[in-house]
């Protein structure tokens, strides 16, 4: 590569990750708004990587088969290997937000196996490979996948944001505010993912209510709720709000310039699931966001906490 080559330029690599998170992630990328700005572009890099491996298993390899979209995850993975020893990555698709990435993980000492767990979740979402899981049957089996898919992504956030006590305090908490806002996911997309052949949510707590994967079905393609569905979907809602109450003590935890930005994305991603409720449980048919003017709301008065330096 030589130096005016546009793949060997981080801020351009950055730039990129920025522009996902403010297309892709709308409470994620206010949140960050209220984030010190010399953090900023690693927040921007751990979203712009999770980002462009979801795309590979959910966008960009729709229709190939399960080896060809494994195989694209691998290639992440190499190129990662790759730019992690100093070595150039050329793709234009996967490269500057790769590039990104490992200047975060090397400036911010991350370790690499939380990337490798979270990219062994994604491959648990590829159709006909060995691993992968259409659904789940308990939430300990659910659990295992957040792990790699959710609760990795709070462990490193934690160098980044930097911590008031001991890192491996406050590791649990952000581990658990990852399975949160993973369960509220889960519970925003369903019918989404019901499309793409996906049920997330625990098929035993489901069929507790008397919920199967037809029954979803059903409501998917009619716009209905069946009140079984909506005993259900409120008791996950609850699942998620215990799991959000248990990580709330982390967020005192993290650095005082940081605390106003987490504690919005905190709230924000909660509201989710007030907005989930107050649809009457329609998350089949549509995507329950907390509306813009109370994003604004929330996000105004912590940027004014920011800037004044209060807690």
């Amino acid at each position: 590569m030589t130096p005016t080559d546009p793949l060997d330029d981080l801020p351009s690599a950055y730039h990129r990750c920025r522009r996902l998170a403010a297309e892709h992630g709308r409470t994620y990328y206010l949140a960050t708004r209220l984030l010190p700005a010399e953090r900023r572009p690693a927040v921007y890099a751990l979203y712009g990587f999770a980002r462009t491996v979801d795309d590979v298993v959910d966008v960009d390899y729709v229709g190939r088969s399960p080896e060809e979209r494994a195989a694209a995850l691998d290639i992440v993975e190499a190129q990662l290997d790759d730019a992690l020893a100093g070595r150039a990555v050329f793709d234009p698709r996967t490269g500057p937000v790769v590039r990104a990435l490992a200047d975060t993980v090397r400036q911010y000492e991350i370790p690499i196996e939380y990337f490798r767990a979270f990219l062994d979740s994604m491959r648990m979402d590829i159709p006909g490979t060995p691993g992968f899981h259409a659904e789940y049957r308990t939430m300990t089996e659910l659990r295992r996948y957040m792990y790699g898919s959710a609760a990795v992504i709070g462990l490193q956030m934690l160098p980044v944001l930097g911590t008031t006590v001991p890192r491996v305090t406050a590791e649990p908490y952000a581990a658990a505010l990852g399975e949160a806002f993973q369960l509220t996911n889960f519970l925003r997309d369903v019918g989404e993912d019901l499309d793409r052949g996906r049920v997330y949510l625990p098929a035993d707590d489901l069929g507790a209510f008397g919920v199967d994967v037809d029954l979803m079905r059903h409501c998917r393609r009619t716009g209905t709720v069946d009140p079984r569905l909506r005993r259900a979907l409120s008791h996950f809602v609850a699942v998620a709000r215990a799991l959000y109450r248990g990580a709330e003590p982390g967020l005192d935890m993290l650095e005082p310039r940081v605390r106003p930005g987490m504690r919005a994305a905190y709230v924000l991603y909660g509201e989710i699931l007030d907005e989930v409720e107050n649809s009457g449980f329609r998350v089949l048919d549509r995507r329950a966001t907390v509306p813009r003017h109370r994003r604004l709301a929330v996000a105004l008065p912590l940027f004014a906490r920011a800037v004044t330096g209060r807690r």
